[in-house]
């Protein structure tokens, strides 16, 4: 029995610190997918900034996905993806940071061999953060300041 709690509570505790709280939804409806590639950021509400954010995963075929930072998802994906959102940082996010990551699953590369599929990170339509999947596999991954 003890080690069902501590599992549990374990289980509360990562979940808890898995990423950003969800922002509320402005006044009138849903905030839904942003375009890509918009300016530079804009002041939102409660003295935050907003953000724009593509992440994309390249190659072909299917593989998992796992991304944070405009909303979140762990599921297979078909290749090429992409996800666009907005990020609204508050004050506080914007002294500390604010992190925004994908880390695509393998596809097999040219030679035959499994190899991470590549990312991309572009924030306000600049590109931040690059991984190719065969020099770096740790994804790609950045924060917002």
């Amino acid at each position: 029995m003890t080690a069902v709690t501590v599992c549990a509570a374990a289980a509360v505790v990562l979940t808890g610190c898995g990423g950003a709280k969800p922002k509320p939804e402005p006044a009138g409806g849903s905030k839904g997918p942003a375009v890509s590639g918009s300016a530079s950021a804009a002041p939102a509400h409660a003295g935050g900034a907003t953000h724009e954010v593509t992440l994309e995963v390249g190659g072909t075929g299917r593989t998992a996905v796992m991304y944070s930072g405009i909303g979140s998802g762990f599921e297979p994906q078909t290749l090429p993806w992409s996800k666009s959102g907005t990020a609204e940082l508050t004050a506080a996010e914007q002294k500390v940071g604010y992190l925004v990551n994908v880390v695509p699953g393998t596809i097999t590369g040219p030679d035959g061999t499994l190899q991470q599929a590549p990312c991309v990170i572009k924030v306000d339509g600049k590109k931040v953060a690059e991984s190719d999947g065969v020099t770096s596999v740790k994804g790609c991954s950045y924060t917002i300041e």
